[in-house]
């Protein structure tokens, strides 16, 4: 599969995300901000996994359907890999 630039963006803003916490973390922060800090990074991973999730079962579903081939089984593994990543 081929990642867009959106893609890489995001992860590198959530690199930079964790890096702003682990620096909180070393200057002695306080606790609820560095879980809201991380709360964020986290949701901010699920967005993008559901983005490249997306991206792939589009893709998928393309190519199955140019093949004249059912989509069900790329489907379920799109769904799967989402439950998952939970």
């Amino acid at each position: 599969m081929e990642y867009d630039k959106a893609v890489v963006n995001r992860l590198k803003r959530i690199e930079g995300q964790v890096k702003g916490v682990l620096n909180m973390i070393e200057e002695n922060k306080d606790c609820k901000d560095v879980i809201t800090q991380l709360s964020a990074s986290r949701s901010a991973v699920d967005r993008t996994i559901g983005l490249i999730a997306s991206m792939n079962l589009e893709q998928c579903v393309r190519e199955n359907i140019a093949n004249g081939e059912g989509t069900e089984r790329v489907v379920k593994e799109a769904v799967d890999l989402l439950v998952k990543s939970r």
